[in-house]
């Protein structure tokens, strides 16, 4: 995360999209809501798009370099098609009536599923909730392929995906609130939990 320069930390911002983005998923994944949500549902998740792709800009020009990129990748593929799709698949149902081979979104969801596993143990020197709002992920992120592609049922395993959703959801929440709090009184107000990898202190010259 950043905030280390003339630019203040926009972590907060792209942790509450993202946790509308999981929180939503999760209601449609487990049933809470019925399918025809779907395009309210596109609305909400381009409006995330929005604001995490400002926030990976920036975290980027802070020379945040796990931050800026994760929010970058899911601020286009997660928000921006995630939300254009909900749109596309609806319109076809309902609409056309042509059928849409939606097999494709699992090989998709399988690079973002290969990037988060090979991106998560950058997260391991931050704090602790971010950590486990990363590691729901990875196990949110793969059953979506898994089902979208086809490979394993999605009326088992879909409802799985919903609820580690929600807890990475959660944790963002927690976070954002951590961050935004614990700066302006500059004091911990929320704790986050300390990194499970300590950094290395440098040697001392003899």
């Amino acid at each position: 995360m950043s905030g280390n320069s003339s630019w203040a930390n926009p972590a907060p911002a792209g942790l509450a999209a993202l946790a509308i983005a999981c929180f939503t998923f999760y209601a449609i994944l487990t049933g809470k809501v019925a399918g025809t949500a779907a395009p309210l549902l596109g609305c909400w998740i381009i409006g995330g798009f929005v604001v995490q792709v400002i926030v990976g800009l920036i975290e980027l020009s802070e020379g945040a370099v796990t931050g800026g990129n994760v929010f970058l990748v899911f601020s286009a593929f997660f928000m921006l098609v995630g939300g254009i799709e909900f749109f596309v698949k609806f319109y076809s149902a309902k609409v056309t009536g042509l059928a849409v081979d939606t097999r494709i979104d699992g090989w998709a969801w399988m690079v973002l599923w290969f990037v988060l596993w090979l991106w998560t143990p950058s997260y391991f020197k931050g704090p602790l909730v971010m950590t486990i709002l990363v590691l729901a992920l990875d196990v949110a992120v793969p059953l979506v392929s898994l089902t979208d592609g086809g490979w394993i049922p999605k009326a088992q395993y879909s409802p799985i995906a919903g609820t580690f959703l929600l807890i990475s959801g959660i944790c963002g929440i927690y976070m954002s609130a951590a961050i935004v709090l614990n700066t302006e009184f500059k004091k911990v107000v929320l704790p986050v939990g300390g990194p499970l990898i300590k950094p290395v202190a440098a040697k001392i010259e003899q």
